[in-house]
């Protein structure tokens, strides 16, 4: 079956390209890859946005890139008093070295904290790492990560610096039998880990009382970072109910919009994942020349598929 082979970049929407920049370099240690270039016509056609103005901006964090892109016309802002809990949410997990020494250089932008009381330890039951979420000027969250040992802290070892790249994108759904049928069945993702969290510092590493959270990890073929799906069974999001003829909810934001973060897939054959995904019973359009698409999946999560010769691969 011919499915995504990596998670090849994220993909995030910003209203200022050099508010972006500084604050991703400044506080967490990107690297800008080039100069902002206008985006190429094939992702804004696969986007819908054949007539729009689009920038890029791809920044790099280790062995990782993201792609902030920029509209105009601009969509809307980010929503106001955001949770963990909306379908819209996705962040971008961050390994650091030495949590004390990211969190003082984290510090000197006041971003805007998710987690109350600064970075959490959680239970040995849900890994023991140490983590602190909080967002970027436009709303978009992130998540720095410490894992003390094992298999993830043997995969960054010898990564160099103390914001080692990313670890793994993490979004919020509703119906996890849904998201998993989509995302192994249809993508081609591997089940890799599956996890219960909950427990006081779950609530304040989320900023939300009281949470119950599956965690399941999927991994593509390739050693990249990998996608994640968080599932709360308390409390409950206010997503929508599913219409009765059983199709997907149209998604909430369109690409120009702030609160629109997209994996970037990369894949071998662009046409013939974009048709499986629309017999999947989701929305996927390819550009003219079938080097990108674009799609979305359960609760609207959206994406980019990039073929081989898509022009920049993000």
């Amino acid at each position: 079956m011919s499915g995504i082979r990596s998670l090849h970049a994220i993909s995030r929407t910003v209203a200022d390209l050099a508010r972006t920049e500084a604050f991703y370099r400044d506080g967490l240690g990107f690297v800008r890859e080039a100069p902002p270039e206008p985006l190429p016509a094939p992702p804004l056609q696969a986007m819908g946005l054949g007539e729009a103005g689009g920038w890029r901006l791809r920044m790099r964090i280790g062995e990782q890139v993201v792609a902030f892109l920029n509209f105009d016309p601009p969509g809307a802002a980010y929503p106001a008093a955001p949770a963990a809990t909306d379908p819209f949410f996705q962040h971008i997990a961050i390994p650091v070295r030495d949590m004390e020494r990211a969190m003082r250089a984290l510090s000197t932008l006041h971003p805007v904290p998710i987690s109350q009381g600064g970075a959490q330890i959680l239970p040995e039951t849900s890994g023991g790492v140490s983590a602190f979420k909080f967002r970027d000027p436009d709303g978009h969250p992130v998540e720095l990560i410490h894992f003390p040992g094992g298999d993830p802290a043997a995969r960054w070892r010898d990564a160099p610096g103390l914001f080692l790249g990313i670890d793994h994108s993490a979004i919020t759904v509703t119906d996890l039998d849904a998201a998993l049928a989509f995302y192994t069945g249809t993508l081609g993702l591997t089940l890799g880990s599956r996890g219960l969290n909950r427990g006081p510092e779950q609530a304040r590493l989320d900023g939300v009382p009281d949470p119950e959270v599956d965690v399941i990890g999927l991994a593509p073929p390739l050693p990249t970072p990998h996608v994640e799906l968080l599932h709360y069974r308390r409390p409950a999001s206010g997503a929508p109910e599913r219409p009765a003829s059983g199709a997907p909810e149209p998604p909430p934001f369109g690409p120009r919009d702030r609160a629109t973060t997209r994996f970037v897939f990369a894949v071998d054959d662009v046409p013939a994942l974009a048709q499986r995904i629309r017999a999947a019973g989701y929305p996927a359009e390819a550009a003219p020349d079938g080097s990108v698409a674009y799609g979305s999946g359960p609760d609207g999560h959206g994406f980019l598929l990039v073929g081989p010769t898509a022009p920049g691969r993000a």
